[in-house]
């Protein structure tokens, strides 16, 4: 169906694209060329939107919810390599590059996406050089947040790497407060950092017990940001 997600029914804009920087300055026709040409859909908890090896004919663009993309390791075990936020597109480089999907994208919680077929959205990129130049710049920014996680979770000890991956969860579902739920499970999160459940648990254990943060269940509360931010080597 049409995108339905944002509009009601008095010309609002879809907040989906607004939040997406890449399509935040668009022209008002432009914006609302896109808008008519997307199309919404609803994933429930755990339901898969593409599985790895499946041709792309779509950018996806997640406005509520947060999916996983994965791969399959050799001894078939899942192995999450991204988490995605309302914001965040995915699926563009199978899009551009008519090439099967790298990874598979599973909804981590109810989520609402998106959807941008492949030649709607090469003739609003052919009709705006200044939206194509700013779609080059955020692959380009992905691709280098791909490469600090990857120095990330070769390089750093896995107090750093939790540290790290729990303010990149506050920054991105409540910027302004010291209080968020965990996206995925403990043990997803094991596996998003390269750790075990154990070692987690543990280092979890280790915050709270250092008045860095509080931890029930999923919830988060964080009690002293500088040092939060200072195991994680940014201070």
């Amino acid at each position: 169906m049409a995108c339905l997600l944002h509009s009601n029914g008095a010309g609002q804009l879809p907040s989906c694209l607004s939040r997406v920087p890449v399509f935040s300055q668009l022209r008002p026709e432009e914006f609302e060329l896109l808008h008519s040409v997307m199309r919404s859909g609803h994933y429930g908890k755990g339901e898969n939107i593409f599985k790895e090896g499946d041709r792309s004919d779509s950018l996806f663009v997640l406005s509520r919810g947060v999916i996983k993309l994965t791969k399959l390791e050799d001894n078939g075990k899942e192995h999450i390599i991204r988490l995605l936020f309302p914001g965040d597109f995915f699926g563009q480089f199978s899009l551009l590059q008519e090439k099967p999907h790298y990874a598979s994208a599973d909804a981590a919680d109810e989520a609402d996406i998106c959807r941008i077929y492949r030649a709607d959205f090469l003739e609003v990129l052919r009709r705006s050089p200044d939206t194509a130049a700013r779609f080059m710049s955020a692959l380009s920014g992905q691709l280098e947040e791909a490469d600090s996680w990857a120095a990330v979770l070769t390089l750093l000890e896995a107090d750093r790497r939790l540290a790290k991956m729990l303010l990149y969860f506050r920054n991105k579902s409540v910027p302004f407060s010291n209080e968020f739920n965990l996206p995925v499970s403990k043990k997803e999160l094991a596996g998003v950092i390269g750790a075990t459940p154990e070692t987690i648990s543990r280092k979890l254990g280790q915050l709270s017990k250092g008045g860095i943060a509080v931890v029930r269940g999923r919830k988060i509360r964080i009690l002293d940001e500088a040092k939060l931010r200072s195991l994680a080597g940014e201070a």
